[in-house]
């Protein structure tokens, strides 16, 4: 049954066993994104009816986005549902934010994946099914998306957060629908599914229906499809993550190494760079312009490309991503008790301390002293060598290579007036640790 594409209404509850049993360890804890529509409906009852015998955890979310003017009554419905079964249920209020790059269907998917992805649980269950993936497929196609486009949605990803779970992707609405009506279960209807202006909906009623009368086969067809473009799919990230290991480095990507490869395997490489520092990813046209700029502009050229919340920047030979973040004002200090790790949000860094002996900071006077973090004003001055002069902060962090617009977001560690330590630049002379006694190593690593 596992392997059937097109199960029975009466085993659908065998498919998403084994499933489930596919991807769970026990103890897991699953929350369903419950809409109130006959898929999450029957989703519902079918894990409320496994949670004991496979001992995972079962909670669910509903996501208000206030669109609908029977929005209040979906929600009451989701509550009663649950309530019904004694299955723990948030109702997320949200307002989908209009923007022009987005139409309404893409605004309030962002907004709801916002809810999902913050969820306390392992996984997070959605109720896509067969045709869902079909029309994720052809809408993707529509708009010239490439093989991860292409290979629509899968059983399960990490997403940053908990992990998205599909089983039901490859069965067939039809059977769900069945499924529902054998249990006699009840669920709403949301009005929105018939305004053909949307066009997974315009596709739904309009287009698949008269392509199901030529080709009856063609939600396995296309299912077979996007398998085999998200086998692709996952050689070409193997093949990004090997490039990476050679040419990336602590979170940059050496353009030397960028430049030897040909475009298309250069453009997987920073797909995959992107990916790994949590950027969106460009569309083709965009990234396009980010690997010829950074490839072909003058050495000294200062290459600045914002897409989204990131920025790309190239610097001495070494291309660069940043979330656009908003600094703190000057006034912004944080206190620092030698910890080993402490996360620094204002900043999107993470202090980090290590050990060692002999060298970087003296672990005897950090626990001496009130020691604060504080950002740069300009002026400062740091004695790294006890041989030589006490020198500009400005000098050192350029002759360390430190990009200029990193400078300013760097947490310089103070006691009073006194400059102690720079992460990833140096320790002031009188703060050094003795030989032989216990140190503090100092760096800057992303959140």
């Amino acid at each position: 049954m596992a392997s059937s594409r097109k199960p029975a209404a009466a085993k659908l509850q065998e498919h998403v066993h084994q499933a489930l049993i596919g991807y769970l360890e026990t103890g897991r804890r699953l929350c369903l994104a419950l809409s109130g529509g006959v898929d999450s409906v029957a989703l519902l009852d079918i894990l409320d009816g496994f949670r004991r015998t496979l001992d995972f955890s079962l909670s669910a979310v509903h996501v208000h986005h206030h669109l609908s003017p029977h929005a209040d009554a979906w929600a009451a419905f989701c509550v009663r549902l649950c309530a019904a079964r004694d299955i723990p249920l948030h109702v997320a209020r949200v307002r989908v934010r209009r923007r022009r790059e987005l139409g309404p269907e893409a605004a309030a998917r962002e907004a709801r994946y916002r809810v999902l992805l913050a969820q306390p649980a392992d996984y997070v269950v959605l109720a896509h099914h067969l045709d869902d993936q079909v029309e994720t497929v052809f809408l993707n196609l529509l708009r010239g998306s490439g093989v991860r486009g292409l290979a629509g949605m899968p059983a399960v990803r990490k997403a940053g957060g908990p992990r998205l779970l599909r089983p039901l992707i490859t069965v067939p609405r039809a059977v769900i629908l069945a499924y529902a009506k054998q249990r006699q279960l009840s669920w709403v209807e949301d009005e929105s599914n018939r305004d053909t202006r949307l066009l997974r909906n315009f596709l739904r009623r309009n287009v698949l229906p008269l392509i199901e009368s030529r080709f009856p086969a063609y939600r396995e067809a296309v299912l077979r499809a996007s398998e085999h473009l998200a086998e692709a799919d996952s050689l070409l990230d193997e093949l990004g993550a090997l490039d990476l290991a050679r040419h990336g480095r602590d979170g940059r990507l050496e353009v030397a190494g960028l430049a030897a490869l040909s475009a298309p395997r250069a453009k997987n490489l920073l797909r995959v760079f992107f990916q790994a520092q949590g950027a969106p990813m460009p569309d083709a046209a965009r990234l396009h312009e980010m690997w010829r700029q950074l490839l072909s502009a003058a050495a000294d050229a200062r290459i600045e490309i914002p897409w989204g919340d990131f920025v790309l920047r190239r610097y001495r030979g070494q291309a660069w991503v940043e979330n656009r973040r908003p600094l703190p004002s000057q006034e912004w200090r944080q206190a620092w008790h030698g910890e080993s790790r402490l996360k620094l949000p204002e900043l999107g860094c993470v202090l980090e301390c290590e050990r060692t002996l002999g060298a970087g900071l003296s672990s005897r006077m950090v626990e001496n002293h009130a020691l604060e973090l504080r950002l740069r004003r300009g002026g400062e001055r740091l004695r790294p060598d006890c041989r030589g002069p006490r020198r500009s902060l400005k000098n050192l962090l350029q002759e360390a290579g430190v990009p200029p617009w990193l400078r300013t977001r760097l947490p310089l560690l103070w006691s009073g007036d006194t400059l102690v330590a720079v992460p990833g630049i140096g320790v002031d002379c009188g703060w050094q640790a003795a030989p032989n006694e216990v140190g503090l190593a100092l760096r800057v690593g992303p959140l």
